[in-house]
């Protein structure tokens, strides 16, 4: 079953024609079936003289969107490994592109960096006086209709901003997958982009921790030295406090990385406190609980199943208003001994969308060298992961019981 647009329909009386793929100016590719009504053996010129174009994607394929906001250096890359993980397969750039792609495509995953659609090079925005976050050096109206085309099964040629140049290099084919997981700096800034996502999520990192990770990548992937690196956070955080962080208000999960309040004083940034913020009434979505929903719970499970050195582990949860919107919230504190022995914890959480007893440990042993891996990011980022693939199943076995209800009919 397609879904179709059609145009200009005057007679049965026509004959078909189909044209190959053509690339409209925004970098769509579609094919197009066009049918011509014959003249009128009376003569009459009329207004049937016209073709009818009808334009098709496949509507069965619908690509599920999701969208993932931060800052830079706080997680994004850790949380697409591990959510393309729990589809299956590993995450790579395209076979024979550009070398320098942002993108990572997996067995039912695509996921693209808002960063190509920056309207603006390294050079560009220096002239102009103005930052990657800044919505002038971005191009949204292409950002949303190239989402929307491959939301609808449309292939796109997507720009490229390298981010070792600087410079936008020459586009790239994507075409639609199972799941389109957007991520950058600004997927629910534009409203049309926002309306868009079947799902959305917010990393906010406190900015002890932020300046910590970005140290950590910056000079040990990038070469950054730590004044240039102080320099960039503090030159961002006009711009990240304007248009980044009021994006987590419309997120709905959003996982809070904050110091611990389990070491007074601590300044190391080791130990985190990491919260899982979940918006109630999102369809698709119920958020997790722990022991009883909608309870106030506080837990120390360290002691004979949970190993724990200091300072320990603590766990809360319970209801509670984000920005006016009624929420859930899961919390730990703290940091894992033995990974093995999470399946402890993960026994006591409810609603976290496995399919068989002790996935979540699984994952979270698969993946033990990720960042977080011992601590709630790690344990948060896995499920949101698992929430995401259950969400994808809802929608798609929804989207497939329709056409077999109209049969039916």
């Amino acid at each position: 079953m397609s879904v179709c647009s059609a145009y200009t329909t005057q007679s049965l009386n026509s004959t078909c024609s189909i044209s190959t793929p053509a690339k409209t100016h925004l970098g769509f590719h579609q094919k197009q079936v066009v049918f011509y009504r014959r003249s009128s053996k009376r003569g009459g010129s009329g207004s049937g003289s016209g073709p009818c174009v009808i334009t098709c994607s496949a509507g069965d394929s619908q690509t599920v969107v999701i969208g993932l906001a931060a800052d830079s250096g706080c997680g994004k890359s850790t949380f697409m490994r591990r959510l393309t993980s729990v589809f299956g397969g590993a995450a790579e750039p395209p076979k024979g592109g550009n070398p320098d792609s942002n993108t990572l495509i997996s067995d039912m995953t695509t996921v693209i960096c808002l960063d190509d659609y920056h309207s603006l090079d390294r050079t560009g925005r220096k002239e102009k006086g103005v930052t990657a976050l800044d919505p002038r050096a971005n191009d949204f109206d292409l950002m949303y209709e190239q989402v929307k085309a491959i939301k609808s099964g449309v292939a796109v040629d997507k720009p490229i901003y390298n981010h070792v140049t600087g410079l936008l290099d020459p586009p790239e084919l994507i075409k639609p997958p199972k799941i389109l997981v957007i991520e950058g700096l600004h997927p629910m800034f534009d409203e049309r982009v926002r309306d868009l996502l079947d799902f959305s999520i917010y990393l906010d990192i406190s900015n002890e921790v932020k300046f910590a990770w970005k140290i950590q990548r910056d000079m040990a992937e990038r070469g950054h030295s730590l004044e240039s690196i102080r320099a960039s956070i503090e030159a961002r955080k006009p711009d990240f406090d304007a248009y980044i962080d009021p994006q987590k208000k419309y997120a709905d999960a959003v996982i809070e990385v904050l110091p611990t309040q389990l070491v007074p004083d601590d300044n190391e940034g080791k130990v985190l406190r990491v919260r899982l913020i979940m918006k109630e009434g999102v369809k698709h979505f119920s958020p997790v609980y722990l022991f009883d929903e909608g309870s106030t719970i506080s837990w120390i499970p360290c002691g004979r199943k949970l190993t724990c050195s200091y300072p320990g582990i603590k766990f809360h949860y319970g209801p509670d208003t984000y920005f006016g919107n009624e929420v859930s919230i899961l919390e730990m504190d703290g940091q894992f001994d033995r990974l093995d022995e999470l399946i402890y914890v993960e026994s006591h959480l409810s609603n976290i969308s496995t399919k068989f007893y002790g996935e979540v440990t699984q994952q979270m042993l698969k993946h033990a060298d990720f960042p977080g891996s011992n601590n709630g990011t790690g344990l948060f980022q896995t499920i949101v992961g698992l929430k995401i693939r259950d969400l994808y199943e809802q929608i798609t076995s929804g989207k497939t019981a329709a056409p077999l209800e109209a049969t039916k009919a």
